[in-house]
């Protein structure tokens, strides 16, 4: 069957956002396997199952689209390319930061950054497949679309914590601010006393 230019569209983006999620399944094993912070850990681990799913949900669109020939071929080899590319980042992630909060805190922020490039990815594709008349295809960027954007609400209330963290593991607590910002706040002058003046004492 010739592959129409819509088809070959579609495979492609979809094949983008294919070797995205493959990335993803290894940079957060890495990352799973960092943090301690046990409603952090749970939530990664939760996510990490929610981008396996993506992946074999976007392989399966590829494969009923007819992504076959060269498009698969360069799908796989891409694939390939970002695991490589994911495994030779984990050690510099190890590396990253003074302490154990600060790791976790710089992980966030790199997951949050995928979040967000993630979900560009998603509304492109639903945009892209709606204007080419594939329901399906853009049902499911929306359906992935939304449960990245859970993920990076859950991270941007998580960044302040981890932040939080870091004061805590690496700031000594007299050099942390209070809560009116760390400066003891000047007394105001007494108001001069604005009342009548007394009459003076009887005799």
């Amino acid at each position: 069957m010739t592959e129409t230019k819509r088809d070959a569209k579609l495979v492609q983006y979809l094949s983008e956002a294919y070797g995205k999620e493959k990335e993803l399944e290894t940079a957060l094993e890495a990352h799973i396997g960092m943090t301690t912070r046990m409603p952090y850990k749970k939530r990664l681990q939760d996510h990490l199952k929610e981008t396996k799913s993506h992946s074999r949900s976007l392989e399966r669109r590829i494969k009923q689209i007819g992504g076959g020939a060269p498009q698969l071929i360069e799908r796989v080899a891409g694939q390939a390319a970002a695991k490589a590319k994911s495994l030779a980042k984990g050690p510099l992630h190890m590396v990253r930061g003074v302490g154990e909060a600060e790791k976790m805190l710089k992980n966030a922020k790199t997951e949050y950054f995928n979040e967000h490039e993630e979900i560009a990815t998603y509304t492109a594709i639903e945009t892209l497949a709606e204007s080419v008349g594939d329901t399906e295809t853009a049902k499911l960027a929306r359906e992935i679309r939304r449960d990245e954007e859970r993920m990076a609400k859950f991270l941007a209330r998580q960044i302040p914590v981890l932040t939080k963290a870091v004061v805590t593991e690496e700031v000594p607590a007299k050099e942390r601010s209070k809560a009116n910002g760390g400066r003891r706040r000047r007394s105001r002058p007494a108001k001069a006393n604005r009342s009548r003046p007394r009459s003076p004492a009887r005799s």
